[in-house]
């Protein structure tokens, strides 16, 4: 009985040392998969001159944006244009019942006609006195007088001329009329309202829209950037970004930059000039002007494939030896917000590593995986702001 008991013991210790064994053997080849090599995806880097788009807004207005003010009183008896409405230079738009304006021209009329005949009467009493003076009827006091009244009525004449002339001028003001061809703005007032030359808005704008400014501002750190990389050159060409994101198909130019840092903003006004053949931009239009500048020797490279430490932005490159190594680069940033433009950092033949790089840490080894950069996502989204030239 003892000895089957004994035998019973040997066989559940020899059990459990059979699982004790199997279960190590399980423990030695689990370490096996934990240090599998993994796949990993990665960007050959070559460097390019990297051509990109500053971009900034802009508002629109004509080259000739003219408020239209009365220069006299009176009331609006006709609104001869609509808003919007194409008009060329002399043009009526208003006209303004001001009914002393048309008295003082028939009264001015009627006082040059009065001092003509005063003029004919002197005349008259002129060569009527010449003669009495050669036969010594008169004396020559007389004719001297004459003569006087002759000059007086002429002078007479030229200022009722010269008020008649004033008085056209004033009643001509009751016509108002285009002063440039181009497209006419809101029309706040309408017929019967009283209007004159101290009017707080005015009662139009005429803009001639054949070309358009494009207003925008920059700081002083810009204004300094872009006068070193001549980006502010009127010899380069800028582009317009309309509100649908769609590009104007008119180039523009760099007109004038302000003389003066403006006092409140710190910022410099900036003016181009495009042409607007087909009327596309009005005064009032909002846009994004597009000045290109050229970053030379630069990479091209996914944001998705850096991370940041204390302010410094890193990437993981792949040695010969298929391991990684974390690296610090200079960056800046495309208009996309998908890429960098890498100035410092990497060279020509580079291998960045493109995903999962949360899970690495220097000194690991991976398999690299080579990836297009035509295949990659984030830089395709950036091809209409970016164009790239292989040096």
């Amino acid at each position: 009985m003892i000895h089957q008991k004994n035998n019973l013991r040997i066989t559940y210790i020899g059990f459990i040392m059979a699982l004790f064994l199997t279960s190590c053997n399980n423990n030695e080849k689990r370490p096996e998969f934990g240090n599998a090599v993994a796949d990993y995806e990665v960007l050959t880097v070559s460097p390019k001159n990297i051509g990109l788009y500053r971009e900034f807004p802009v508002t629109i207005e004509g080259t000739e944006n003219i408020e239209i003010y009365p220069k006299i009183e009176g009331f609006i008896e006709k609104v001869l244009v609509d808003e919007g409405e194409y008009v060329q230079k002399g043009q009526a738009l208003f006209l303004l019942n001001a009914p002393e304006y048309e008295q003082e021209l028939l009264s001015s009329k009627a006082a040059i006609s009065s001092a003509k005949a005063d003029v004919s009467s002197a005349e008259v009493n002129v060569e009527k006195a010449k003669p009495l003076i050669e036969r010594e009827i008169i004396s020559k006091f007389e004719l001297t007088s004459a003569e006087n009244a002759l000059t007086a009525a002429k002078a007479a004449l030229e200022q009722a001329q010269a008020n008649y002339s004033n008085a056209q001028t004033n009643f001509g003001y009751t016509k108002i009329t285009a002063p440039v061809s181009g497209y006419i703005g809101s029309l706040p007032y309408k017929l019967g309202s009283l209007v004159n030359s101290n009017i707080s808005e005015p009662l139009t704008t005429v803009s001639n829209i054949k070309q358009v400014y494009a207003y925008f501002s920059i700081n002083e750190k810009t204004y300094l950037e872009f006068t070193k990389e001549g980006v502010l050159s009127n010899m380069n060409e800028v582009s317009l970004l309309l509100p649908d994101y769609t590009s104007f198909d008119q180039k523009g130019k760099i007109q004038t930059v302000s003389g003066q840092v403006d006092e409140e903003t710190g910022s410099f006004n900036v003016r181009a000039i495009f042409d607007n053949p087909d009327n596309l931009l009005r005064t009032g239009n909002s846009a994004t002007i597009q000045l290109p500048r050229t970053i030379e020797g630069a990479y091209l490279i996914p944001q998705s494939a850096t991370y940041e430490i204390q302010g410094g932005v890193y990437v993981y490159l792949v040695n010969e030896q298929s391991q990684v190594q974390s690296t610090k680069i200079t960056v800046t940033s495309t208009n996309s917000g998908q890429a960098y433009i890498v100035t410092d950092g990497l060279k020509d033949g580079d291998q960045v590593v493109l995903e999962g790089i949360s899970g690495l840490s220097s000194g690991k080894e991976i398999k690299p995986v080579q990836v297009k950069e035509s295949d990659i996502t984030a830089l395709q989204q950036i091809t209409e702001k970016v164009t790239s030239t292989n040096l």
